[in-house]
């Protein structure tokens, strides 16, 4: 059995803070023997404008922001996973938003890049809209990393609304999910925990969502209610609003019993297919 973590924040334009917020949080998810901690969606920064992220985008294994994560997973021996940080696409003008998996050796061995991107109009006006597309690239690829955690399938906050992506992830005999995420009020409170639910019990997964959860600089609010999820769609460990941590022991044994027991992605008759 092994105690994991969902650290929830609500990100600012100052970059230093943000960082300074996670290292605390971090430190605390260790505190209390966290051995796979998990960071929000846009942990590093959520500015005023969408197009400020450009302004922060690194190589993949160059800049602060991965060495950062580096030297918090090294300096605390634990499985980190950052959110995400804007990494460099071959458009100058846009960006992948980028999930890195960091081993306690501070070792990045995993990158996913967000393939779904969110470009939706949610009150029928431009009140509140957005376009992630705008400044992200999509990334193709899905990734299910082996830790001696478990095996690990990265997704990010919009993802969730696409089951057949984490159907592809068991290919690959995933085991717990991470969904990294800046999910809007509006929509979080009409899906947020409905989904995670959801994704954990068709695919017998844990499931660990580190959400932003509050009101940020450019007046967008987050709908927080960070949490854990066992295969059976039970909530292990939930951060309601604003800043803190979510902690919970999972047992991948337990989950892999669960699975023979109650075999219902043997029972599958119809395949999703994802375009390559």
């Amino acid at each position: 059995m092994t105690y994991v973590a969902a650290i929830q924040m609500v990100s600012t334009d100052a970059i230093s803070k943000n960082l300074e917020l996670a290292e605390r949080l971090i430190e605390e998810a260790v505190s209390k023997k966290a051995k796979l901690i998990t960071l929000p969606e846009n942990f590093p920064l959520i500015g005023k404008r969408d197009e400020d992220r450009l302004a922060i985008t690194e190589s993949h294994n160059d800049g602060p922001l991965q060495l950062f994560l580096s030297e918090q997973s090294k300096r605390y021996k634990v499985w980190l996973l950052g959110g995400t940080i804007p990494l460099k696409s071959n458009n100058p003008e846009k960006v992948f938003a980028t999930s890195l998996l960091f081993n306690p050796s501070g070792d990045c061995i995993a990158r996913y890049d967000k393939i779904h991107l969110f470009d939706v109009m949610l009150d029928g006006r431009d009140e509140e809209s957005y376009r992630e597309s705008k400044t992200f690239e999509s990334g193709n690829d899905v990734v299910v990393v082996k830790t001696e955690i478990g095996n690990i399938g990265l997704s990010v906050c919009y993802d969730l609304r696409f089951p057949e992506m984490y159907r592809k992830m068991h290919q690959k005999n995933v085991q717990i999910i991470t969904a990294p995420s800046a999910f809007t009020a509006t929509t979080g409170k009409a899906h947020w925990e409905t989904l995670l639910r959801t994704r954990a019990i068709e695919n017998l997964c844990y499931l660990i969502a580190s959400n932003q959860g509050g009101i940020h600089v450019n007046g967008r609010e987050t709908w927080g209610h960070s949490m854990i999820v066992d295969p059976w769609g039970e909530i292990l460990a939930e951060v309601k609003e604003e800043t803190g941590v979510a902690i919970a022991k999972i047992d991948i044994n337990k989950q892999t019993n669960l699975r023979k027991r109650f075999p219902t992605l043997t029972h599958r008759k119809l395949d999703y297919k994802i375009d390559e």
